[in-house]
């Protein structure tokens, strides 16, 4: 058997590697703003410049850059809003991002490219059920952000439409 030091320091380092981003429990309240970290892979809902939950990420699949134009996969960069909600799609639900913008549609005309759009927040294929990976190991949408399912949620009650969202780099 383990002595008694050792359980309580395997106990700490299981208690502890638990406290990542996204695991503890729900926000509490409504977030009036999102802020998206891409390098970092982290989404924190804020509530007056104080940080209410971070929830790992995963991005466009060529995550550099910000959006260009349709098909690039990449997640735009900028500060938009949620402007609408999908309960119905093939990830765990959806909330929908303003992008583009006047600005991304003068950028794309001048290119002679599309902007794309249908960027969302979303969860993961349903097939996943109530999934929330400590981490995501590479990104995999099309442009979007996905957060794990129990994530997304949470992120659902913590935000109303019309909520801004600021996408870094």
């Amino acid at each position: 058997m383990f002595s008694r030091g050792l359980w309580l320091a395997i106990v700490a380092a299981i208690a502890a590697s638990a406290a990542v981003p996204g695991s503890a429990a729900e926000p509490d309240g409504k977030a009036d703003r999102i802020v998206v970290f891409k390098a970092k892979r982290e989404l924190d809902l804020m509530r007056g410049g104080v940080l209410l939950k971070a929830y790992p990420i995963a991005l466009g699949g060529h995550p550099i850059g910000a959006k260009y134009r349709r098909g690039d996969r990449r997640t735009p960069e900028g500060v938009y809003v949620i402007d609408g909600r999908l309960s119905v799609t093939p990830y765990h639900l959806a909330l929908h991002i303003s992008y583009p913008d006047a600005t991304d549609r003068v950028r794309a005309r001048a290119a002679g490219v599309r902007p794309g759009g249908e960027i969302f927040i979303h969860g993961m294929p349903a097939r996943f059920g109530r999934t929330d990976p400590v981490r995501f190991f590479r990104d995999w949408t099309n442009g979007c952000i996905a957060v794990g399912n129990r994530a997304i949620e949470e992120i659902w009650q913590a935000v109303d439409d019309g909520t801004p969202i600021e996408i870094r780099p």
